[in-house]
């Protein structure tokens, strides 16, 4: 009695694959916003947006004349200082990856780069909407103890329709400081370049409109701290108006963005 032995032909048997899922874009920004709360730097800096909203709620109560104690007041106290972390936090978000070196594991991770950084400005852009609704909470509060202190009337003289305009305006230099670092990838360089387009470019820009008149007339529509100061003071009411911060965030925001990420692509990553 023999035994045979049957040899399966290898040329009908498909090999198994294994089925990958991809990793969904809300698990994505759900990393990035931890990412934003797990390193010391971008910790203290969320942490200095309400401690900061405080502190100018106190010192309008404090220092302001009784007719100033406005909501108006308490809103540009905090403001002040909201316009220049959130587009710190910004740039962190995105050169984390480079000065913490998480990037090779990142992309690693997740190779669609393009994705990763979707994920991390739908996560600034929620930090963005969420620290301004809480500074326009303390501002609220500042508003109704500092007008009880005082013995003066309540005044709420920022309309619903302002309101927005002032989360626009911090939400442009959010994009901002993001294509900053982008572009840079690197912290140092992208604080440093925003505080050269947003503090020593408009003083260039408005120097050259005051000297040369036909630039007068082109400013607007080049120089976005312009058009972020109509928006903080509620002054973007016509299709005109509109039409600068189109063309402003096409320069300094789309365009840069663009080509920071098509270089960010090609980029090899250490």
């Amino acid at each position: 009695m023999t035994a045979t032995t049957t040899i399966p032909d290898t040329a009908t048997v498909a090999p198994s694959r294994r089925t990958t899922r991809t990793i969904p874009t809300t698990r994505l920004v759900k990393v990035e916003l931890r990412k934003m709360f797990n390193t010391r730097s971008g910790f203290w800096m969320l942490i200095s947006i309400g401690a900061l909203s405080l502190l100018a709620t106190a010192a309008t109560i404090v220092f302001a004349p009784d007719e100033e104690i406005t909501y108006e007041a308490f809103a540009t106290a905090i403001g002040f200082p909201m316009s220049v972390i959130l587009p710190m936090i910004a740039i962190l978000a995105v050169t984390s990856e480079w000065s913490q070196r998480s990037g090779l594991t990142t992309f690693t991770l997740v190779p669609g780069r393009a994705r990763v950084i979707g994920a991390k400005a739908i996560a600034t852009f929620l930090v963005g909407v969420v620290s301004m609704a809480v500074a326009f909470a303390v501002g609220a509060l500042g508003n109704l103890v500092g007008s009880a202190l005082a013995g003066v009337d309540t005044v709420w003289n920022i309309s619903l329709a302002t309101a927005p305009q002032i989360v626009l305006g911090n939400l442009v230099g959010m994009a901002i400081g993001f294509t900053l670092g982008v572009v840079l990838r690197s912290s140092a360089a992208a604080i440093v370049g925003y505080f050269v387009v947003s503090l020593v470019l408009p003083g260039i820009l408005a120097l050259l409109a005051s000297v040369r008149a036909w630039f007068a007339d082109l400013q607007p529509w080049i120089d976005w701290n312009h058009t972020q100061v109509e928006l903080f003071g509620g002054n973007t009411d016509t299709a005109r108006e509109w039409a600068m911060l189109g063309s402003t965030t096409a320069i300094w925001i789309v365009l840069p963005l663009v080509v920071g990420l098509l270089f960010l692509r090609r980029s090899e990553v250490k």
